[in-house]
């Protein structure tokens, strides 16, 4: 899908600034992502946006769906998603099936375990939100594989779900919870048969990335968030501690048992780190074939960053193009993922200049 230039602006705009609604919406509050979102399709495009009161630009209803405008003017077309028709479900000892896993537009998520071994001391993520909804009561400490499975089929069946995206909170075990996420993994996908994608940290013996292959997971997320050792080492201590190499030779291995394309790695955008060092690491990444999701710092309410405010279209937009020129010189896209958070996409502008990749025209060619 090919998408307008003043539609991809309007997307990396509202990620930056958010939307007023005036329109019912489903939304996701706290979490680890994506945290505090609207959840819509803008002209056929998926997106979340940050919703925001102050925000220049407001949903509105309109007759036939809604219309995001500005200062009076409508800017695009745009389908709110509604509420999931299996949030509505229960387990047979009464676990709400929203507490156990969530849909983001037509993605089914879950954070199989609700704690982190770096939540709440020195180490804890500037950017993240895991123990929030855990407070809240809005999820269950530790969902079971059997729970997980349950709920996909559901999904599935009554709200199309087309994969699952599987993260945890990092485990101070060696394998760093990758063996427990992985056999909720395989336990979704005997039972619903869709593709899944699992999130977990650098194991310390790599050879649980083969335990992981050999449970059916179609594509794995190691997150490393930022390529700057400086802010890496500032926004979250303990990833800075396993060592940006380390997350290479991590996803080396990981490419090699899952294939180019199917390993990503988040990249966030608007923490203070270098554009030039950012952009130099994921070509890198992408050299040893790793998708680097790129997406703009979404704020949460409650997280040590929470008054950051999220980076501008003008600092983004010209990050997206570079990044998205060397994968196409590589030759991937997100339609190599297979499942998760870079096959979606609707958390960053990266779509926006995808299909540019499928023809093979870098990005600035085209401005």
């Amino acid at each position: 899908m090919t998408v307008p230039a003043a539609v991809a602006s309007l997307i990396m705009d509202l990620q930056s600034l958010g939307l007023r609604v005036d329109a019912p919406i489903e939304t996701r509050r706290g979490g680890a992502g994506p945290s505090d979102s609207g959840m819509l399709w803008i002209e056929g495009v998926p997106v979340t946006v940050p919703t925001q009161p102050e925000s220049p630009y407001v949903l509105k209803a309109e007759d036939d769906g809604h219309g995001i405008y500005r200062d009076g003017r409508k800017m695009a077309s745009a389908a709110a998603s509604s509420r999931p028709r299996f949030y509505d479900l229960t387990t047979a000892d009464g676990i709400p099936y929203w507490k156990i896993a969530l849909l983001h537009l037509d993605s089914l998520a879950s954070t199989v375990v609700q704690t982190c071994n770096y939540w709440g001391n020195s180490d804890q993520c500037g950017f993240c939100g895991i123990g929030l909804s855990l407070v809240a009561g809005r999820t269950i400490v530790k969902k079971t594989p059997a729970q997980l499975a349950e709920v996909a089929v559901a999904a599935r069946n009554l709200d199309g779900a087309v994969d699952v995206t599987l993260t945890t909170g990092s485990s101070a075990a060696p394998d760093r919870g990758a063996r427990y996420v992985a056999q909720c993994g395989h336990e979704v996908k005997l039972a619903s048969g869709l593709p899944v994608q699992v999130q977990f940290e650098p194991p310390r013996d790599l050879a649980v990335l083969q335990e992981v292959a050999d449970l059916g997971i179609d594509a794995v997320g190691i997150h490393i968030e930022s390529f700057d050792p400086e802010v890496l080492a500032t926004v979250a201590p303990g990833k800075a501690r396993t060592g940006i190499e380390t997350y290479f030779r991590t996803w080396e291995r990981a490419v090699a048992l899952f294939g180019a394309g199917r390993v990503s790695t988040y990249v966030i955008l608007g923490m203070g780190e270098d554009p030039q060092v950012t952009i130099e690491g994921c070509r890198r990444a992408i050299d040893i074939g790793v998708y680097p999701f790129v997406v703009p710092l979404r704020p949460v309410a409650g997280s040590l960053m929470a008054d950051v405010p999220a980076p501008a279209r003008t600092y983004t937009e010209p990050i997206y193009r570079k990044v998205a020129a060397h994968l196409a010189l590589r030759g991937m896209s997100a339609a190599d993922a297979g499942a998760g958070c870079a096959r979606c996409q609707a958390c960053s502008a990266m779509n926006t200049v995808q299909p540019l990749l499928q023809i093979g025209r870098r990005p600035e060619e085209t401005a």
